[in-house]
């Protein structure tokens, strides 16, 4: 339930909610065996699918808009922001998990990624809405790939390539939030089809049900805020945030407390 309310906000932001759910678990003195490494992703990806079914409600009116104006230039957007994501993170997710996984490697990515969003939020805002093309796509979709990297973030990802592209703040914010739907959609049944192969017991689905609901719930709750926040904001306090987290996570690292690693 904690990590399913933690969820919603965390999805929202570019702070990377990866992150959080990864390393909450070790920093809060929790014991991380109770799920294998398999069922842990899969767990963090059922809150994924809860806060993705809660976006799918609440920009249903956005949705409309795109659908009712959908042209060659958004279907080549939508798609080549969809293709790198999916190929890389079916191609080499088990790598990345194993690999990139840990504590510090997720602090890295944070810290990278918060440079990165900052430098990137220096960008001039001249681009609107509609001006989107093929180009901005694939930069949109190879963001999304280096995303799959623990605590580099997808939202925190996509708004940097779109702000280094120059379209404005709210711009990079509805783009960010268009082509992340897909890619979430399909890691939700990639993970889902792997677990009906494999099996869960009860008290797994409840688990998984709990979290998806709270996830669901929190991102519901947190929606207008956020939005509201969002709007034309700078990206340097998330970038704050983001290396705070870190630092944490490295503190903690350094004193000898235990913080769940990818194996």
């Amino acid at each position: 339930m904690i990590l399913g309310l933690v969820q919603g906000p965390a999805e929202l932001l570019p702070i990377s909610s990866s992150a959080h759910l990864a390393m909450l678990p070790g920093l809060l003195g929790w014991d991380p065996d109770e799920l294998d490494p398999e069922l842990r992703k899969s767990f963090e990806v059922a809150l994924h699918g809860g806060a993705a079914l809660a976006l799918l409600i609440t920009r249903r009116g956005e949705i409309r808009t795109e659908i009712s104006e959908f042209d060659l230039r958004r279907a080549s957007v939508l798609l080549l922001s969809f293709l790198p994501a999916a190929a890389f993170g079916y191609g080499f997710e088990r790598i990345i998990e194993s690999r990139f996984g840990g504590p510090r490697s997720t602090a890295a990515g944070l810290i990278l990624g918060a440079v990165a969003m900052a430098l990137a939020d220096r960008s001039p805002q001249v681009r609107g809405r509609g001006e989107a093309d093929w180009k901005d796509g694939l930069a949109l979709g190879v963001a999304q790939a280096a995303a799959l990297i623990p605590g580099v973030s997808r939202n925190g990802a996509t708004l940097t390539a779109a702000r280094m592209r120059r379209f404005s703040r709210d711009q990079a914010n509805l783009l960010s939030r268009t082509i992340a739907l897909p890619v979430i959609l399909g890691a939700v049944g990639l993970k889902g089809a792997r677990l009906a192969k494999r099996g869960i017991s009860r008290r797994q689905a409840r688990w998984l049900a709990i979290g998806t609901a709270t996830s669901f719930a929190s991102t519901m709750a947190a929606t207008d805020l956020i939005r509201m926040v969002e709007r034309d904001r700078a990206l340097a306090p998330y970038s704050a945030y983001r290396i705070a987290f870190a630092l944490l996570i490295l503190t903690r690292l350094a004193a000898g407390k235990s913080i769940r690693d990818a194996e």
